[in-house]
């Protein structure tokens, strides 16, 4: 291949994972999740590319879905091996590398003397400190934020240290420069996974969080396919919230993104370009505005725009091009609680020298990053998971 055009449809998970029981949701766990197919149950839910590409031929999907005889490209699953179900970790895993240790998480907040020693680098103090929905955090604390310049700190189930602040109150480079400063901070035992930007405007109590978000990662603890693709002279090209999520590392270009819509445009523009390399894409608005929220038709009518994006995507693929959807987690909109869900999530590949394949289910995010970087030829060893190249292109032989 001389192209590939990787989409992370960020929490499009297709049904809970074997191990689903053992992560909290709400008053619950995530044994009964299906995010795909909880918008299967939408009314006028369709997504007919989706369907040519195999998804609704995976097992574990609403049994009166339209399986068809022959996908136009590969298909399958994909289970989780790190521990966590959040960006991060499943991210990470499918450019391979498995996070085998939990990151941390608090459920009671962040302890006082790390708060203490965080705010006094910025040299203002915190409001709210607790696990909480980052709507709901800003229509609680939003007035007394702007009345009195504190930020507002929150966490979720995730591990992740959240700033919100008003755009009037914090400008966003002063923003940015605290979660930098608590990045720093947040080391050892207390490396969460993320630290996040998250502004807001407007007036009190209906704040509106802008696009100006931005995450500030830990940086992968070894190398990741992106980084072999680097190294081999290739481009490795970031859309979206990806450059953040590897710290920016093995990322030669970095585009970041408004909305859904914005980043299929990109991608869009992307290939219609000249390059020689990885095009790796995260669409964070089915988790981020539909999945947290809970809000199924939300979701559904987000992945009927990204399957018109995806057939036009293929349609313009040239002959040594493939391009892949795939997840990071499940965010279920119609299970209990409001966290991510811990969920297989799928493998769809096609092109023109792509073979109609089942893939089944692969046991690690991680196979699929092998496969990307020795489908560019580049050196591929150091990565966990197991290639299965030899069975997607056409001609191969098994």
């Amino acid at each position: 291949m001389r192209r590939i055009f990787l989409i992370v449809a960020d929490s499009m998970g297709v049904g809970a994972a074997p191990d689903a029981d053992r992560y909290n949701n709400g008053d619950g766990d995530d044994s009964g999740s299906n995010t795909y197919g909880t918008l299967c149950r939408c009314e006028n839910f369709a997504a007919p590319f989706l369907t040519q590409m195999g998804i609704e031929n995976l097992e574990g999907l609403p049994a009166d879905r339209s399986r068809i005889d022959q996908p136009i490209g590969a298909y399958g699953r994909m289970r989780e091996v790190s521990v966590g179900k959040d960006t991060v970790t499943g991210h990470w895993e499918i450019a391979g590398l498995v996070s085998n240790v939990k990151m941390p998480t608090y459920p009671d907040g962040f302890p006082q003397e790390l708060m203490e020693e965080i705010s006094s680098k910025w040299g203002r103090g915190w409001l709210c400190n607790e696990p909480y929905s980052g709507t709901q955090v800003i229509r609680d604390f939003g007035r007394e934020h702007m009345e009195t310049g504190k930020l507002i700190v929150y966490t979720s189930a995730d591990s992740v240290f959240q700033i919100a602040a008003h755009e009037d109150v914090i400008p966003i480079e002063d923003l940015y420069r605290y979660c930098e400063e608590a990045r720093k901070l947040l080391s050892g035992l207390h490396a969460v996974g993320r630290v996040i930007a998250r502004p807001f405007v407007g007036k009190g109590p209906n704040f509106v969080r802008t696009s100006n978000r931005r995450d500030y990662a830990l940086e992968p603890l070894a190398k990741t396919m992106c980084d072999c693709i680097a190294e081999a002279g290739m481009e490795v090209i970031g859309i979206g919230k990806i450059g953040d999520i590897f710290a920016h590392r093995g990322i030669t270009r970095e585009i970041h993104t408004q909305s859904n819509t914005d980043g299929m445009e990109k991608t869009l523009n992307m290939c219609r370009e000249s390059f020689a390399g990885l095009c790796f894409v995260n669409l964070v608005d089915f988790d981020m505005q539909y999945g947290h929220r809970r809000d199924p038709e939300g979701y559904a009518g987000a992945v009927i725009e990204m399957d018109r994006f995806l057939q036009e995507l293929y349609e313009m693929l040239e002959e040594e091009d493939c391009m892949i959807v795939t997840a990071d987690h499940g965010c279920d909109p119609g299970y209990i609680g409001t966290d991510h869900t811990r969920e297989y999530v799928p493998l769809l590949i096609a092109g023109p020298k792509i073979a109609s394949v089942s893939l089944g289910t692969r046991t690690c995010f991680g196979d699929l990053g092998k496969t990307c970087t020795e489908l560019l030829g580049a050196d591929a060893h150091t990565l966990c998971g197991k290639s299965f190249i030899h069975l997607i292109q056409k001609d191969g032989v098994e």
